[in-house]
């Protein structure tokens, strides 16, 4: 990924999505610790007039004037819904942890801290979707369920779909407990390169967990931004690594093409 600075806003986006999208950083908001400062999640304890700020702050990096904000209440779970409206003055559409959609006036957005966002383009049918996977979401799996209603509603072929893992937290990062290496196991028939022990602990991989969940169901390209949040405090929020108090950072992936960028690029 590529890592841009939009005023005071920093966010990062993948090289190979030619659309305007981000996965921002913790950076250039207006919340007060422990949510400092760009915190983009309502349920977190925040001032939710600092919340509202902030979304603006996301909204005009991404200079997406015109274009409505879509998103769900994330369950941890694999549904998937299709978006056609805007959340406009409600929290959310409805619970779900996948959304996709083929509408250009419509950004598909989720909140994250630690979990995985995977990204989904199929540039043939025109046709976007964000996904959101923890370990549950992982082993149910969200990532395939957001591809699988990308075909059956749109007529995509997951050889045409590109699919892009964002910033969570990391395999040296992630213990995990004996029931999530079963269950792991069970969703993926064996745990080898996704679980590994460490003395006595576990750690998951989910990186490579949802790469391979996305490629088992076809998927033709799966790029990992291979950045670990627990790791990276400075830039995102870390349920992990903050014990449990802290900030939502967002995705954002909408259709509209990039065109002349007005942030400056400072990988």
């Amino acid at each position: 990924m590529e890592r841009v600075r939009a005023g005071e806003l920093v966010y990062y986006r993948f090289r190979r999505l030619p659309l305007v999208h981000g996965v921002f950083t913790r950076l250039g908001g207006v919340s007060a610790p422990p949510w400092d400062s760009l915190n983009l999640g309502s349920t977190v304890g925040d001032d939710p007039r600092a919340v509202a700020r902030n979304h603006a702050l996301v909204w005009q990096a991404l200079a997406l004037d015109g274009v409505q904000p879509s998103t769900v209440w994330q369950v941890h779970g694999a549904e998937t819904i299709v978006a056609t409206e805007p959340t406009l003055d409600r929290d959310h559409l409805v619970r779900a942890d996948g959304i996709i959609t083929d509408r250009p006036n419509l950004a598909l957005t989720m909140r994250f801290a630690d979990c995985t966002p995977i990204f989904l383009h199929d540039p043939v049918r025109g046709v976007i979707g964000l996904a959101h996977a923890g370990w549950r979401g992982t082993v149910v799996g969200a990532g395939p369920s957001a591809v699988c209603k990308m075909v059956e509603v749109f007529g995509c072929r997951p050889a045409d779909i590109w699919a892009g893992i964002g910033p969570s937290i990391g395999p040296a990062r992630y213990e995990v407990g004996p029931e999530v290496v079963t269950a792991v196991r069970e969703a993926f028939e064996y745990a080898g390169g996704l679980v590994r022990r460490v003395g006595s602990g576990f750690y998951l991989d989910l990186w490579a967990a949802n790469q391979l969940a996305l490629l088992r169901v076809g998927v033709g390209r799966v790029d990992v931004a291979g950045i670990c949040t627990a790791s990276r405090t400075d830039e995102f929020f870390s349920h992990r690594a903050e014990g449990g108090r802290t900030g939502r950072f967002g995705a954002v992936l909408t259709l509209r093409n990039h065109g002349d960028d007005d942030g400056e690029d400072c990988r």
